[in-house]
């Protein structure tokens, strides 16, 4: 079950954290893995995890926030089976701590990634009937988090983003979903928790907010992606995939 032998993929934001547990789980049930990010480096680390355990996998830089570079980069690749927009950006703030650029920023990154992405790879898929597109949202993108006014509003609107595909190209044999995780014990979170003055503290108050006890670990995340990147998944299409800990049924 869940094999994507045979299936091309691409993964945004896969230098590190839940894009690169995507990318390492997708290889390993089989597919062929473009590893897209910013930081050349980072990327090429997770193409040589790929392939030093035997997997495929090539790298190609990318600032998901330009269309022209999307475009750019779709003119270069084979077409794909699999898109995973994972790549994103937060901020700290309510009303009153947000600037209009804050908001501009995320939303281009955010919103207009997978946006441009889709605008990118999504048309070759149709004109084949077939593919998948992953987009990561959030809990954020289900309930409010305090204090993250931005993040709140680009990753609802990367829910819309993902249900308005699902409905405008339902009966074409590609399927879009979108995956919300509540908090991920990422490279990026543990940094920022160490920057507490009680980091311990910090952790407990952060993973307290799932019915888990826990954060999640990239691996949970990238398991649903290769679920719902999968044949199993042919009849899940314009869904909200929960892997929040318990987070939306309520403390």
């Amino acid at each position: 079950m869940f094999s994507l032998a045979g299936k091309v993929a691409l993964v945004t934001g896969a230098g590190s954290g839940i894009g690169q547990a995507i990318a390492l789980a997708f290889s390993r049930a089989g597919a062929q893995v473009w590893v897209v990010d910013r930081d050349a480096a980072a990327g090429e680390a997770t193409v040589a995890s790929i392939r030093a355990a035997g997997g495929a996998s090539d790298f190609a830089a990318l600032d998901v926030a330009s269309e022209t570079h999307a475009l750019a980069l779709a003119g270069r690749l084979p077409p794909l089976d699999l898109l995973v927009n994972n790549a994103g950006i937060g901020h700290v703030g309510n009303l009153l701590a947000t600037h209009a650029s804050d908001l501009d920023r995320l939303h281009a990154v955010n919103v207009r990634g997978p946006f441009n992405l889709c605008k990118a790879f999504v048309p070759a898929m149709l004109e084949r009937g077939r593919g998948s597109v992953i987009n990561l949202a959030s809990i954020g993108g289900i309930v409010a988090v305090r204090d993250r006014l931005a993040y709140t509003v680009t990753k609802h609107a990367v829910v819309g983003l993902t249900r308005a595909l699902a409905l405008d190209h339902s009966h074409t044999g590609v399927r879009f979903n979108a995956i919300c995780p509540g908090r991920v014990e990422t490279p990026f979170v543990r940094a920022r928790i160490a920057e507490y003055p009680d980091p311990e503290k910090a952790y407990r108050d952060m993973a307290s907010t799932q019915l888990t006890g826990r954060m999640a670990r990239p691996e949970e995340i990238a398991a649903a992606a290769v679920y719902l990147a999968s044949d199993e998944a042919a009849m899940v299409t314009g869904s909200c995939h929960l892997v929040d800990g318990g987070w939306s049924a309520g403390k």
